[in-house]
């Protein structure tokens, strides 16, 4: 977080969530990602194996207010901008592209039938045909690589190696490693008691399958800025033929939400990321799943990668921040409309472009005062104090 205002930003959603908790808003309430900031969007493939862009990461995903997304996804592209070294108007541009698509998206899904919503989505073809010319070269090019990684035979070699008679999880230290013997040890008997918790949330077809997999080994996976303090771990599954399958098990706290909001419906937060994320997503995860760890911790389920696809956002000039502006207004719209009432927000976004420009002057705005609250968090720690209160 102390790299730069971008980066504090994508550690800041409680931060963030203080702030709005202070501001006026419709009291129209839909099932929100909770950290809606534009990387926590990307590619991956659906159970019937199409390759899909969606809101990708839910982990403080919570229902309450609509506009608290919109306000913290056009915000993160004015920092994105500015850590590109492009200009504020870049920035606010590409913010009033996404509040644009959103608003007109909500118009058409309010038009739409309710199953049609439930049906809708950005699959590779639909972002391809938004790309100019060059990007959309690259973007096919990255496609190809991302669906062969995903192959458990080439994926195979780059994450295990050979131990003895089992094969083994391959460290890749800092972000991927064994703890000490006795640690883990620790962490296999965990893990062995969290399956056999998971497979009871997993649908009876999907047991059938998970049944043909055993455990083999288990390593350390050091998550994202947002996640830190939370314990993930690897594991490697192989079938009876030998083949792989790697599950990531993540630790799962109250969503930042929660003070402002209310607590989740599911007292186990395991359960509302997962419930969270099927409501929110147009296809989740063949192995999503949760359990409650030995000392009461709740954790989630899903594979490791499957064909997962993340937007290169650091090499995007101003014509490509607004289309990928456009494409998560699209995509935030989808997934409010699925869980929310479209014709509501419809209705108060109404048909003139007053909504995405004074979301384009709140981004501008909520950049600023991001980089102040960056400041103070480098000067704190400069001055050897992390507990210090953010000046508002």
């Amino acid at each position: 977080m102390l790299q730069s205002p971008f980066t504090f930003y994508r550690g800041s959603a409680g931060v963030m969530a203080a702030d709005l908790a202070r501001t006026p808003t419709t009291g129209i309430h839909v099932q929100t990602c909770g950290d809606c900031h534009l990387l926590n969007f990307g590619g991956f493939a659906t159970p019937e194996r199409r390759l899909i862009f969606d809101i990708n990461d839910l982990d403080e995903t919570l229902p309450g207010p609509w506009e608290w997304d919109v306000k913290r996804l056009v915000a993160s592209f004015v920092l994105a901008a500015r850590a590109n070294g492009l200009s504020d108007e870049t920035g606010r541009d590409a913010a009033v592209a996404c509040a644009c698509s959103y608003r007109q998206a909500m118009h058409d899904f309010a038009d739409m039938n309710v199953l049609d919503v439930w049906y809708a989505r950005l699959d590779d073809t639909d972002v391809l045909s938004m790309l100019p010319q060059d990007r959309k070269a690259i973007l096919k090019k990255r496609i190809a690589k991302a669906t062969a990684a995903s192959s458990s035979e080439l994926l195979f070699p780059k994450l295990i190696e050979s131990a003895g008679h089992e094969p083994r999880i391959h460290d890749s230290p800092p972000i991927v490693f064994h703890a000490d013997a006795s640690q883990a040890a620790g962490n296999m008997d965990m893990i062995k008691h969290v399956l056999a918790r998971y497979r009871e949330t997993l649908a009876e077809d999907r047991r059938v399958l998970f049944d043909r997999y055993r455990l083999v080994d288990a390593a350390v996976k050091v998550v994202g800025i947002g996640s830190v303090g939370t314990l993930c771990m690897v594991l490697l599954m192989m079938s009876m033929a030998e083949n792989p399958l790697f599950l990531q098990v993540k630790q799962a706290n109250a969503s930042v939400l929660e003070p402002y909001v209310g607590k989740s419906a599911f007292a186990h937060h395991g359960q509302r990321v997962v419930m969270g994320q099927r409501l929110m997503q147009p296809a989740s995860d063949l192995f999503l799943g949760w359990a409650t760890g030995p000392e009461n911790q709740h954790f989630y389920a899903r594979q490791l990668r499957d064909v997962k696809l993340s937007p290169l956002v650091e090499t995007f000039d101003a014509a490509m921040l607004a289309i990928y502006g456009t494409i998560c207004g699209w995509v935030l719209a989808r997934a409010h409309a699925k869980a929310g009432d479209p014709w509501a927000l419809a209705g108060y976004l109404g048909n003139s472009d007053q909504f995405e420009h004074a979301m384009g002057q709140f981004a501008l705005l909520y950049a600023d005062q991001a980089e102040l609250d960056h400041a103070t968090l480098r000067a704190a720690v400069k001055a050897g104090t992390i507990d210090v209160e953010l000046e508002r």
